[in-house]
């Protein structure tokens, strides 16, 4: 047993040389040892990496006589970036510069190592920089952050991808990038849509252990939701904002503009998740689902949306939340929330029915089709101008972030309970007379009781 254990971790662990000072990673391991693939996509999401294990695949080989790698970027000064890989391999290689065991050639930006094995480093930047390479012979070519290279530079370098028969080493043709850039939606078809023998290794910031985890989320933070969504977790699909929803189409208002006497109905998707802890023996999620409920209010074929709660809860603190909502909006505002299917949502819907929520209008949702089918009908009329938004509604600014991304950003939760609102409305119809709920008298819509109960 333990000659096949020794066996099975040898065939894990990827020939190394001594100028790699690190342990790969096991998705780095992963992009080091599939040496039989002649063209793989490496990384996805920011922080991953993928540079890290670029320049340790480029090294692997660099202790056989003949060898030749090169490293591409986008232009020289990418290269030479603090933490970029003409700097990465500055530092890992110095002590042998010092030794004079590596040779440096600033003229050419290669390295010489003691076998005659050499790494050098190239840019891409222009249409026809490829051909300043015709003639050349490399048995390893890395493009860094590929999706800023030209596709036609890109397929050109495969011409100088070769070797010699007594050469004991494998051709590989390897790149690394996060989702979008220039040229991203080229690589993509290339790697996901008409792969053939390329194969895609995803490898994202929980892959690093070397990475300041929750420090590097709450610097992607400050992006756009789509930058975010693209280089937190690697999502290829998702595209600029305005696919399903664009929050230009959203009109803000005031309180004075509120109609009176309109129908308002409050709808939650809810997510029993605790982002304090993890299931026993799974990493803890930094980024679980929410709580989220949209107030939503309609009249003469306009919709108001009033107010937006998200709140990460256990059960009982759920629970809570929507009793306390409930009470703060009155008992004229409907309540409904998303069903599970089966007879344990069933059941849930039972117990807020007898138990949460007895003296109120409550009732389940059950669902069907996608996500974004059921979004398709607010949609559209975010974009014929019918929804508007209250100025102050709380948490207004995460609401737009998650449209622009819908449906292909990390949370839906409060575009559910946007489309599980207006779809309240829109199967009901309006034949039914609106509930009279006024913003003047002593009614829940006086001014002076706004700001109470949600908003």
């Amino acid at each position: 047993m333990v000659l096949v254990m020794d066996t099975v971790s040898e065939i894990l662990t990827p020939k190394l040389t001594k100028y790699i000072p690190y342990k790969p990673t096991p998705k780095q391991a992963a992009f080091l040892l599939v040496n039989n693939i002649k063209e793989v996509l490496y990384g996805g999401a920011a922080s991953g990496g993928k540079s890290v294990g670029q320049l340790m695949a480029a090294l692997q080989f660099v202790d056989v006589p003949g060898y030749s790698a090169i490293l591409f970027r986008r232009t020289y000064s990418d290269l030479a970036l603090p933490g970029a890989l003409m700097d990465m391999a500055r530092r890992w290689l110095m002590p042998y510069l010092q030794t004079k065991e590596v040779h440096w050639s600033e003229k050419n930006k290669m390295y010489t190592f003691p076998s005659g094995a050499t790494l050098s480093f190239g840019y891409l930047e222009n249409e026809g920089d490829c051909e300043r390479y015709q003639g050349a012979e490399f048995n390893y070519i890395g493009i860094d952050e590929c999706t800023h290279i030209l596709p036609s530079n890109y397929t050109y370098m495969f011409s100088r991808l070769r070797k010699t028969t007594d050469l004991n080493v494998p051709s590989r043709f390897r790149a690394t990038c996060n989702p979008g850039g220039r040229f991203g939606d080229w690589y993509y078809d290339r790697f996901f849509l008409n792969r053939g023998e390329r194969i895609f290794i995803p490898a994202g910031i929980y892959d690093n252990p070397h990475v300041d985890t929750e420090d590097y989320i709450e610097s992607l933070n400050e992006l756009d939701p789509v930058t975010r969504e693209q280089l937190l977790n690697g999502n290829w699909q998702i595209r600029e904002a305005g696919e399903m929803f664009s929050r230009e189409w959203i009109t803000e208002v005031d309180d004075r503009d509120l109609p009176d006497h309109m129908r308002i109905v409050r709808c939650w998707d809810t997510a029993s998740s605790d982002s304090t802890k993890g299931v026993k023996g799974r990493r803890r999620s930094l980024d679980p689902d929410y709580t989220a409920s949209v107030k939503m209010g309609y009249k003469a074929g306009i919709y108001y949306i009033l107010d937006i709660t998200r709140d990460r809860c256990k059960p009982m603190e759920t629970e809570q939340l929507i009793r306390a909502c409930a009470e703060a909006d009155g008992r004229r505002c409907d309540i409904r929330m998303e069903q599970e299917p089966g007879s344990s949502g069933e059941m849930v819907t039972d117990h807020y029915k007898r138990n949460v929520l007895p003296e109120y209008n409550f009732d389940g949702i059950k669902l069907t089709g996608s996500k974004s089918d059921r979004a398709s009908l607010v949609s559209a009329a975010c974009q014929a101008g019918k929804v508007c938004i209250l100025r102050r509604c709380r948490n207004k600014g995460a609401f737009f972030d998650e449209i622009d991304s819908f449906p292909y950003g990390s949370h839906d939760d409060m575009v559910d309970a946007f489309s599980d609102a207006y779809n309240f409305f829109a199967k009901s119809g309006t034949r039914r007379s609106p509930i009279g709920i006024s913003k003047r008298g002593g009614s829940y819509w006086n001014r002076d009781n706004y700001g109470r109960g949600g908003f």
